[in-house]
């Protein structure tokens, strides 16, 4: 996992009895609004949620405090995957390719995320508007 131990962000398993404080938070999920830049005024961080789309819905059961929904704009994952019960579903992405894009958006380009990542140069290969955001 490219971000397992890297500062600044926390990685927490599911588990049925875990909560997740979502409060101020931007939650990365497909029925939200498209995020904008602006959208990181005032929010306390960026939430996402690892997991397959038919899993989705049980772990936002255990979201609280209203975070502010939004979702990534159109992007193509380089990870090549494969669904059990939909074969490669469309707007999927890897964990760090949406938490790259999402800061991308922001304002807070960071390539070092994608150093552990052995699909990073396929991602920014098949989404060039990201090579065209701002370094923070």
């Amino acid at each position: 996992m490219p971000l397992l131990g890297r500062e600044g962000i926390e990685i927490r398993h599911y588990r049925s009895d875990r909560i997740c404080d979502g409060a101020g938070r931007i939650l990365l999920h497909p029925d939200g609004p498209e995020l904008q830049a602006s959208d990181g005024e005032g929010a306390s961080g960026l939430l996402i949620l690892d997991s397959s789309w038919t899993r989705l819905p049980k772990l936002l059961e255990r979201v609280v405090g209203d975070p502010i929904r939004r979702s990534l704009p159109r992007l193509v994952t380089a990870y090549p995957r494969e669904g059990k019960l939909v074969p490669n579903p469309e707007g999927g992405l890897a964990s760090v390719e949406a938490l790259f894009a999402a800061l991308c958006v922001l304002g807070f380009r960071d390539e070092s995320l994608l150093d552990q990542y052995y699909f990073a140069e396929e991602f920014l290969r098949r989404n060039p508007w990201l090579q065209e955001t701002s370094e923070a």
